[in-house]
């Protein structure tokens, strides 16, 4: 038997290894297992069987992020696009739908909204630096998984879905909430009612003079990249959305010029 076969056959069937880790996670040993998780998806990954390292990796990743542990989950799920990588595993919807599952157990970190004595303010402290750490971990994870989507057979920019889940975390996450990052992920999203809503939402915490700003922006975004038809399914939604609300929409010149270059477009695209 060569050695290749000799090294695939020592390697037990993945389950074995899930098992055993998930009961040393669920004893608090994360530390422990987090290495074992490494080690063991190695050799798996060296033997070419790429299939149980995934199974492996995305069992280890989505516990350590159940038990808060995130520095630990993060490290394991961008392992598992690392493997996909390594495996030249294609795009599918099944690899995706994986994805979505690690994504949706990243934690969301509440921030307290009242600051009246030096444990709120500790508190505070404490959940700014843990909703940076979830941030970190869940960008560096998805802007991998959108590399890998585009290498193997998404579209050009990467799966839309996973730049939607993107955009969608860093606007609930960021401590310093950066707009023209969430747009550039939503722009190249599939998800313009969610990218409006968030919008709106926006427009209600902002500065004055900064909700025709992050409009503009978007549409602009969408234009870039000659997607007329995302720019104005934006600004239709927008406006439907501010309308069920009850509230104004920004009449400003900027919003004006926005609205008139949008018809501009539309006259031309048909003319």
């Amino acid at each position: 038997m060569s050695r290749e076969k000799l090294r695939r056959a020592a390697l037990p069937p993945v389950q074995e290894n899930i098992d055993k880790l998930e009961k040393a996670i669920n004893e608090g040993n994360f530390y422990g297992a987090q290495q074992m998780y490494k080690s063991i998806s190695a050799r798996y990954v060296s033997a070419e069987r790429y299939s149980e390292a995934l199974d492996l990796l995305e069992s280890g990743a989505c516990l350590q992020l159940k038990h808060g542990q995130v520095t630990c989950g993060a490290e394991l799920a961008v392992l598992f696009v690392d493997t996909l990588v390594k495996g030249k595993i294609p795009y599918n919807e099944d690899i995706l739908d994986r994805v979505r599952k690690i994504y949706e157990v990243f934690p969301k970190v509440p921030l307290p909204s009242n600051m009246l004595d030096d444990e709120d303010v500790r508190e505070f402290t404490e959940a700014l630096g843990a909703a940076k750490t979830c941030l970190e971990g869940c960008s560096s994870f998805l802007r991998a998984a959108i590399k890998w989507s585009a290498e193997f057979g998404a579209s050009r920019n990467g799966d839309p879905q996973l730049h939607a889940m993107l955009a969608e975390y860093i606007y609930s996450e960021s401590t310093e909430l950066n707009m023209a990052k969430v747009s550039y992920h939503f722009v190249r999203g599939n998800n313009p009612k969610k990218f409006a809503s968030t919008l709106v939402n926006f427009m209600s915490k902002c500065y004055p003079d900064e909700d025709d700003i992050a409009i503009a922006r978007a549409v602009l975004m969408y234009l870039s990249m000659g997607n007329l038809r995302g720019a104005n399914c934006l600004m239709d939604e927008l406006k439907r959305q501010v309308e069920s609300q009850e509230l104004d929409f920004p009449e400003s010149d900027l919003v004006q010029f926005i609205t008139f270059l949008l018809l501009t477009r539309h006259s031309l695209q048909f003319s």
